[in-house]
């Protein structure tokens, strides 16, 4: 298994892709009390507003601190927020529905299963951890046309996600595009952005792949 949180050598298909936060575990507990962690330390306020906390899960931690605190102070910044993260915000993780059952019916399947997201790798291997949940590969700190090359790489039957930014990606890298609509995007949305399916929660799942799963 890869456990680097880095691009490695290419699976054999089939595999299948997620985006992490808010696609199989819910995030938003511990980033409000990582981000009001932060505001107390460096003595700022707004960081934990419920429309920071989603723009941070529609892009990714350099790129909002970036526009927040300018590209002087942000380097820092972004990382004492993944280090406060290490220690608040992994235990403030849950397991979203369906997710675990997802999962396990893909590996089931014979199935490769690997997390494709914005997050730092080794807090996103800490939040798998914290849920136990089990997967085949993580692969951090990528947003956008980075996550289409790790998808292209291992050639991604699909790749699920619940932002626009997700959708854009698995179309690009030829993957099907399946929209869950967990987080700050809405169905309409994910469809917008190129989604071939919008699922509710990921407790639809199975009776999506009972229909379109990869031939084995």
């Amino acid at each position: 298994m890869n456990r680097s949180g880095h691009s490695g050598q290419p699976a054999h298909p089939p595999v299948v892709g997620f985006d992490l936060d808010m696609t199989l575990v819910d995030s938003r507990p511990g980033l409000i009390d990582t981000l009001a962690a932060l505001e107390q330390e460096i003595g700022e306020s707004g960081l934990s507003h419920p429309e920071a906390v989603d723009a941070l899960f529609a892009s990714n931690v350099d790129m909002e601190f970036a526009k927040w605190f300018g590209p002087e102070r942000a380097p820092a910044l972004a990382d004492r927020f993944r280090d406060i993260y290490r220690t608040v915000g992994v235990v403030g993780t849950g397991i979203l529905p369906g997710a675990r059952e997802a999962v396990a019916t893909i590996r089931a399947a014979g199935v490769k299963v690997i997390v494709v997201t914005a997050k730092f790798g080794p807090n996103a291997l800490r939040c798998l951890d914290h849920v136990e949940l089990e997967v085949d590969a993580v692969f951090g700190r990528l947003h956008g046309t980075q996550k289409s090359e790790v998808l292209r790489e291992h050639r991604a039957f699909a790749y699920l996600g619940d932002t626009t930014a997700d959708m854009t990606a698995a179309r690009t890298a030829g993957a099907t595009a399946v929209g869950v609509a967990t987080g700050p995007a809405s169905a309409d949305d994910l469809r917008a952005a190129g989604a071939e399916v919008v699922l509710s929660s990921l407790v639809e799942f199975s009776a999506w792949w009972a229909t379109s799963r990869p031939p084995s």
